[in-house]
């Protein structure tokens, strides 16, 4: 980032907060917030790195937030995160080692691919239930999350749909499925973080900004899918694979 002026910073705060909203929720926020930070003069590798210190702290408060409220299970939450954060460190690690230019077509390809994906909706078939984890059902859930895992380390932007569609598997319904969400979030967020910081990708400055709205967007998305309920979640899920999707046409 050339310019660190403090209208660009305000700006990063205000998307982070709509965007840290936006990821709580449901998914998608780094759509808007990747190409932000790359409108603003950062490398495409260094928007994509920068923004995790946004979303890891955002998840931080997002998961202090679901954890008082008591709506997800932590034991599940941590067994799903194993897989997912040792894809994420291949992810990552891919990451550091393409080119600005490549890394911009493999965002333009994964925001239409995740966008379309997001109309299946499978925050609609996330519904409380009682579910048998069997052998079989739980190298499933691995090997899913590996391969989410990987992604959400390479990119990141909209990691949280594919988090929700590997929820089906389980019997959780989209509050507590959202909880997990940001919880597995926050755990490979972290590992991915300090890979980026360690290659010299990341941008304090502009990160820290997008970090402090994207905290005070947490806490507001986290709120409003415990008070709100399921069917709002649901409502909201929808609302924002549309506005993504009209966001691409129109770019």
């Amino acid at each position: 980032m050339t310019n660190y002026s403090l209208v660009n910073l305000l700006i990063l705060v205000l998307v982070g907060i709509i965007s840290g909203f936006i990821n709580t929720l449901a998914g998608g926020g780094s759509f808007l917030t990747i190409p932000v930070l790359i409108f603003m003069g950062l490398p495409a590798t260094v928007a994509n790195a920068t923004n995790r210190l946004g979303v890891f702290l955002q998840s931080c408060t997002a998961v202090k937030t679901f954890q008082g409220y008591g709506v997800f299970d932590l034991r599940f939450s941590l067994i799903a995160a194993i897989p997912a954060t040792i894809g994420s460190v291949v992810g990552a690690y891919g990451a550091t080692m393409v080119s600005d230019t490549a890394f911009k077509k493999y965002l333009a390809v994964f925001m239409i691919v995740m966008t379309l994906a997001g109309f299946l909706k499978p925050g609609q078939m996330l519904a409380k239930r009682q579910v048998t984890y069997t052998p079989a059902r739980w190298a499933a859930i691995w090997a899913i999350f590996f391969m989410i895992g990987f992604y959400g380390g390479f990119i990141q932007a909209g990691v949280g749909f594919l988090i929700l569609a590997g929820m089906l598997l389980t019997g959780f319904d989209f509050v507590a499925g959202n909880a997990t969400k940001t919880f597995i979030i926050l755990v490979f967020t972290f590992v991915s973080l300090v890979i980026f910081i360690i290659a010299g990708k990341v941008e304090y400055i502009p990160g820290l900004a997008l970090g402090i709205g994207s905290m005070i967007g947490a806490a507001i998305g986290s709120r409003t899918t415990v008070l709100k309920g399921n069917a709002f979640v649901q409502k909201f899920v929808v609302v924002m694979v549309v506005i993504f999707s009209i966001m691409l046409l129109i770019r």
